[in-house]
């Protein structure tokens, strides 16, 4: 049977996080998730969504005309054929970037792929559902994420970042806010205080566009 994923959307927007931040990119979002993150944002793709085969993705990202493209969710990496597709972006010429919650291992992705890991905090109720042997299997091009959501999920974040060495193994680990949820100067004020090596962002997207919208 010809592979093919079950989608909820793809679009091109420009990078709202992560290094990439900025830049123009086409997002492939695939429908379904295991996890339940109490400030989840993308609800809207746990459910329902269309089987595509991969030419037929394949073509509409060319179509939209763009060289980065994320794959993102729900969860990419539930889905079996996310690694073929992956392998057809990068032999095409793509810059591929998978934003994944790490709670599947994550070294079923081509070599190339740049893996965004988003570490659960415990205020997301899902901190036990981290799989931590995938840290090692990090590498330098890769980028490690925290949603923070409270004080007490900054310092577990920053227990992991100086417990695994995270700033060594990986491109950049990055520290955001769930959205309206704590004040973004109180983070920013507890990683200089702490002299972290990290780099806080905002969710770009979310300032140019109703915080809502989706397709984005």
């Amino acid at each position: 049977m010809e592979a093919r994923l079950k989608l909820t959307e793809i679009y091109k927007s420009i990078q709202g996080e992560s290094t990439w931040a900025g830049l123009p990119c086409i997002f492939v979002r695939t429908t379904g998730c295991n996890l339940r993150c109490s400030w989840c944002d993308s609800e809207y793709s746990f459910y329902g969504g269309e089987w595509c085969t991969l030419p037929r993705i394949l073509e509409k990202v060319r179509d939209l005309d763009c060289k980065l493209v994320e794959l993102t969710g729900g969860e990419p990496l539930l889905q079996p054929a996310v690694p073929e597709l992956a392998k057809e972006l990068l032999g095409s010429g793509y810059t591929v970037l998978c934003e994944t919650s790490g709670e599947r291992p994550i070294d079923v992705l081509p070599d190339g792929v740049i893996r965004i890991m988003d570490l659960k905090c415990p205020d997301s109720g899902m901190c036990e559902r981290n799989r931590m042997s995938n840290i090692p299997l990090l590498n330098k091009r890769d980028e490690v994420k925290f949603v923070l959501a409270s004080r007490r999920d900054y310092e577990w974040a920053r227990e992991q970042v100086l417990t695994h060495r995270l700033a060594e193994k990986v491109n950049a680990v990055l520290f955001s806010v769930a959205f309206g949820k704590v004040a973004p100067v109180d983070v920013v004020d507890w990683i200089l205080a702490d002299k972290l090596p990290v780099r806080f962002q905002l969710q770009m997207h979310k300032f140019i566009w109703d915080p809502a919208q989706k397709g984005v």
